[in-house]
């Protein structure tokens, strides 16, 4: 993952020169974080299920999921509870390109995977979708501190001009929940593939309960108030999801 930082313009910037003006261009300096140098990549899947289906569909997955968990790592594997019906999100790591590469081979060749899940499973979706991340580089994947609980997908589409723009007030925004008191950050990634500029945060909460109050403890606290003001202004839209791991999900 690139890290980008960058001195902010001057307002006055648009009077100079054209010579001027390129000069005071802000100058970004790259630096390749860890993940990026290990090519460690997250895919994003989000399966929508026939709503008659979302049950027999659950079923089979938790039946099933060591056929497709014997080719590569599984993170999580959450149902959605709000902000998405009949939906299942789940995150599988990969090392290289090269390596999703030769699982997905594997997969279309796994007799077992075939007949018993894919034949059975498909029919029971309307849709697929994914997206390629990585973790930003001031972020780690991280355990919640107990099993169970509630998890929170925040996904932002943030303007045009990427981390050089927004990413220190994007980073202050996010640090400024994880805090005592909040939630507990999971993981901070960034798109690779799908929509660019979009970033998401992984949150865990003891309870949907807790969640709400948290939601309503942040409104009066005043660091976490300045630090949203100074990010939502590079934002576009927003959308989140609760959701609840599944049996089988590493992540609980």
């Amino acid at each position: 993952m690139l890290k980008f930082r960058s001195s902010s313009l001057r307002s006055a910037a648009v009077l100079l020169s054209p010579a001027a003006a390129a000069a005071a261009q802000p100058r970004v300096r790259l630096s390749t974080s860890s993940q990026q140098k290990h090519r460690t990549f997250y895919e994003f899947r989000t399966y929508c299920i026939r709503p008659d289906q979302n049950t027999a569909f659950l079923k089979l997955t938790n039946e099933k999921i060591h056929l497709r968990t014997a080719h590569s790592e599984l993170i999580g594997y959450w149902s959605v509870e709000y902000g998405g019906l009949n939906q299942v999100f789940h995150i599988w790591k990969y090392d290289s390109y090269s390596q999703r590469a030769a699982v997905r081979a594997a997969l279309a060749q796994d007799p077992s995977w075939i007949s018993d899940y894919i034949s059975k499973a498909m029919p029971m979706l309307t849709s697929q979708h994914n997206e390629v991340t990585y973790l930003v580089p001031w972020s780690h994947l991280q355990r919640p501190p107990q099993e169970g609980g509630a998890y929170e997908l925040m996904s932002f589409l943030m303007r045009p001009g990427g981390p050089a723009v927004w990413g220190d007030a994007f980073q202050a925004a996010i640090t400024s929940h994880d805090a005592p008191g909040y939630g507990k950050l999971v993981g901070a990634f960034h798109n690779e593939f799908g929509l660019q500029n979009r970033v998401h945060a992984l949150w865990w909460f003891e309870s949907a309960d807790q969640r709400a109050e948290v939601r309503h403890k942040a409104h009066t606290d005043a660091r976490v108030v300045a630090a949203v003001r100074n990010s939502v202004v590079h934002l576009d839209s927003q959308e989140n999801k609760l959701m609840f791991p599944c049996s089988f999900s590493p992540l609980k």
